[in-house]
């Protein structure tokens, strides 16, 4: 009988006898150290091991009696059980013949090591029914960290044997519909990465919230990762593009800065339990980043090759040791959420309404629920959780597995988006708002909420219970459209979500958006801190050095964040076209951005003032504008995502067209240059009138109805005492919509629309249908009826 396997002896085919992690493991090694995968070594007890020990002790038998009978919803008597068959594992010895196994295989990895150099190691359990494709049992058994001494460890190797029966464990066994015989437990003794004193995380080789499968997701924060698996830091986040990273181009699409107030370090103590324990993480650590770009890539390559060989997407655990610099793998498993979801079909949550948040943190589930608030402080107090309730904690692990399944919602205070309740949360379909920071606090027990997380990134918990809708959508029965129907897309967090519905590409993608939601900060008042600070107030420096401390200086920071929003709804869209609007702000509208007040003007009517090419073309705030190009530049060029074109607002004259495009052109964005085509956003009635002038600077017109309307009926629609008149199918407006689409086809250029008038009326975007126009971009809400809409009626293109 064999009772102990080196990793470097074990693959898939080993499944049965040392479980999924401990297979999973053997397999990079066997297969992947040759693509520069690395793992740390280690060894596993086998399952024919574990079965002898139950015989041996009788205790199968025992075990066997004890579970009949369990109702496992009933949490007072799971917890009983499973405490009297752990207290019965733990009392019984081991067979000789797997102690001196463990301690020969172990005396072997010691003596490999370098002379002087104490080792640790982890003991991690490895079911024969974890990480399987359709079923995710990580989590659910013991793992003891930093464990020296061979004593130790067989005192851990017993310990995981024990937590074969946690309640989390059976409860979650019943569950999923496997009988508790027929799951062995083998355990793993992994040399351990020095990430206590570097970091840690968990990436996935697809989005978890969108099922995305271009981008590698990957978390990180200092310290070991079990911190990050548990939910106790809010870690920082990246997303790597997998097209620009086999290319071999700068491939980082996004960077989130987490918190990461603690971090998971070694004690001096040996005993188990007691092995490591949580430090508060320096400030200045806490602003930057636990990761480089040059290590974030790495792990994406890691990531897209344990992807490749299994064929699947995965789930996988990573560190970076602090005292080599090198990163490791630590486990890979299937993706088991996101993979197996029906395709064909996506649903859509929207809120109806509003109400006031109360707290708010990261979404998951991309789903809204509701019901009564019930905060718990420990597991322990789980008898008191009703069906129904919404889970609000600072943190969950896997001895809450038997309530999450119960809960509308879940809450917590701490965690990421791959931590413990976040990926327990998607396994269920239960929408979760984590990293909340205040949630315990805020929320009371017995308070009404509605738990929103379709409205982005952030999930968002609202007082009261609030009305909503859920559309369902088959894209199997979407027909051909009879002219290219794009998206409205404003923010990037959502960008891949929206993606996944019928589409032509994107025909508006508003800068301005961008640079509200991720930057905040005026780029004149950046500007200005790069050169001194000195024009600027105190108080505004500072608040401004403090948003930017994770980047190498004020200019860095704009055009990153900048880049990384055009970057990621480019990605999410590619092939497609995806159309930027260069910012369109206006000037009480860029007043309101942090240092705003100082650089803009105060004007009566800022709709007909300082905005678009003027703006750009201004001496005052040209090197603004540059950094905008800057960031088109390195998404488009350096990232190589070719499939941007841009758009200019609000051009009001023929020499301001000349002149914006020659601006672009002076900042490495000419027209024609690879490939890049700039077309025009024709809004002003004297754009429509002098169409085949404005055309002869331009690739195209994208027609802006909004303020078309507004200035062909001078009227203002936000004004209540004359908004009822504004209506893009007045005849007026069809007339010179009429004469953009007309000049366009007359000069073979692209006409396209993307004001919000084909998203509310359908009749008109059936007349622009009718005209001849390219394509109509709508509002992600609207694609689908739309769609269906026009291929139903489907009348041919005028001549």
């Amino acid at each position: 009988m064999t009772h102990v396997l080196p990793f470097t002896a074990i693959g898939l085919s080993d499944l049965p006898e040392v479980g999924g992690k401990n297979a999973s493991l053997g397999e990079l090694i066997r297969s992947l150290s040759s693509a520069g995968v690395q793992v740390p070594g280690g060894f596993a007890t086998t399952a024919t091991a574990f079965r002898e020990f139950l015989a041996a002790s009788g205790l199968q038998a025992r075990i066997a009696g004890i579970l009949e009978g369990l109702d496992a919803g009933d949490v007072s008597a799971l917890a009983a059980v499973g405490g009297r068959i752990r207290a019965l594992i733990r009392s019984a010895p081991l067979p000789p013949a797997l102690e001196e196994a463990v301690r020969a295989a172990y005396e072997q990895l010691s003596a490999a090591q370098p002379d002087g150099v104490e080792v640790s190691w982890a003991v991690r359990s490895s079911a024969t029914a974890e990480d399987l494709p359709d079923a995710s049992f990580a989590g659910q058994q013991e793992t003891f960290l930093n464990v020296r001494g061979v004593e130790n460890v067989l005192a851990a190797v017993q310990d995981v044997f024990a937590s074969l029966y946690n309640d989390r464990a059976i409860a979650y066994r019943v569950h999923h519909g496997f009988t508790h015989a027929e799951v062995a437990l083998s355990v793993g003794v992994q040399k351990m990465v020095r990430s206590d004193v570097g970091a840690s995380g968990v990436m996935f080789t697809m989005d978890t919230e969108s099922g995305f499968t271009d981008a590698v997701f990957i978390t990180s924060s200092y310290g070991l990762g079990e911190a990050v698996v548990q939910g106790a830091v809010n870690p920082d986040e990246f997303y790597v593009h997998k097209p620009a990273l086999a290319a071999g181009r700068p491939a980082v699409l996004k960077r989130g800065l987490g918190e990461k107030a603690l971090q998971m370090t070694y004690t001096d103590s040996r005993d188990l339990g007691a092995t490591v324990g949580f430090v508060p993480v320096p400030a200045q650590l806490r602003n930057r980043f636990s990761l480089t770009d040059a290590q974030v890539e790495q792990l994406a390559r890691y990531a897209v090759a344990i992807e490749a060989h299994y064929g699947r997407p995965m789930d996988i655990e990573w560190g970076l040791d602090g005292t080599d610099g090198r990163l490791y793998i630590l486990q890979a498993r299937p993706e088991t959420v996101v993979s197996r979801r029906a395709a064909g079909a996506v649903s859509r949550y929207r809120l109806e309404g509003s109400g006031t948040v109360l707290t708010r943190g990261r979404a998951i589930g991309q789903r809204i629920g509701a019901g009564q608030v019930r905060v718990l402080g420990s597991h322990e107090e789980m008898a008191s959780f009703q069906a129904g309730d919404v889970l609000v904690a600072s943190m969950t692990d896997p001895d809450w597995e038997p309530i999450m399944k119960k809960a509308a919602a879940i809450v917590t205070d701490r965690g990421g988006r791959t931590c413990h309740a976040a990926i327990i949360a998607r396994e269920l379909g239960i929408p979760a708002v984590v990293g909340a920071g205040n949630a315990t606090a805020v929320l009371a027990d017995g308070d009404p909420v509605t738990v929103s997380c379709a409205e982005g990134e952030a999930g968002l918990v609202y007082a009261g219970l609030l009305d909503y809708t859920v559309e369902e959508t088959s894209l199997e029965a979407v027909p051909e459209a009879p002219l290219k129907i794009m998206m409205n897309v404003g923010t990037p967090e959502q960008a891949f979500a929206f993606a996944q519905l019928p589409h032509h590409g994107v025909g508006l993608a508003r800068l301005e958006f961008i640079i509200n939601r991720q930057i905040g900060i005026h780029p004149l008042a950046l500007l200005a801190l790069e050169q001194d600070g000195t024009s600027l107030p105190a108080e505004v420096a500072g608040q401004i050095r403090e948003r930017i401390a994770a980047y190498d200086g004020p200019r860095e920071y704009y055009v990153q964040r900048l880049a990384e929003g055009i970057a990621t709804i480019a990605a999410a869209f590619a092939p497609e076209p995806v159309i930027i609007r260069l910012s369109d702000f206006k000037s009480n509208e860029y007043a309101n951005l942090l240092g705003g007040p100082i650089f803009e003007p105060e004007e009566e009517n800022p709709m007909l003032g300082f905005r678009g090419a003027s703006r750009y073309l201004s001496p005052a705030f040209r090197p603004a504008f540059e950094l905008e190009c800057a960031a088109v530049r390195h998404a488009r060029t350096a990232m190589g995502l070719t499939n941007i074109k841009l758009m200019v607002p609000f051009v009001r004259t023929l020499a301001e067209a000349r002149g914006v495009v020659e601006l672009l052109a002076a900042n490495g964005l000419a027209r024609g240059e690879d490939g890049l085509e700039i077309v025009m956003m024709c809004e002003l009635p004297a754009n429509a009138l002098l169409a085949e002038a404005f055309l002869e600077h331009f690739d195209g017109f994208s027609i802006g109805s909004n303020d078309l309307t507004q200035l062909t009926l001078g009227l203002d629609r936000d004004s209540a005492l004359v908004a009822s008149s504004f209506d893009e199918r007045d005849p007026a407006v069809k007339k010179l919509l009429g004469l953009a689409i007309a000049a366009c086809r007359a000069k073979g250029k692209y006409v396209g629309i993307c004001g919000q008038g084909p998203s509310d009326h359908p009749d008109l975007a059936a007349w622009l249908l009718e005209q001849g126009i390219d394509s109509v971009s709508l509002n992600p809400d609207a694609v689908v009826d739309t769609w269906l809409s026009l291929a139903r009626t489907a009348p041919q293109p005028s001549t």
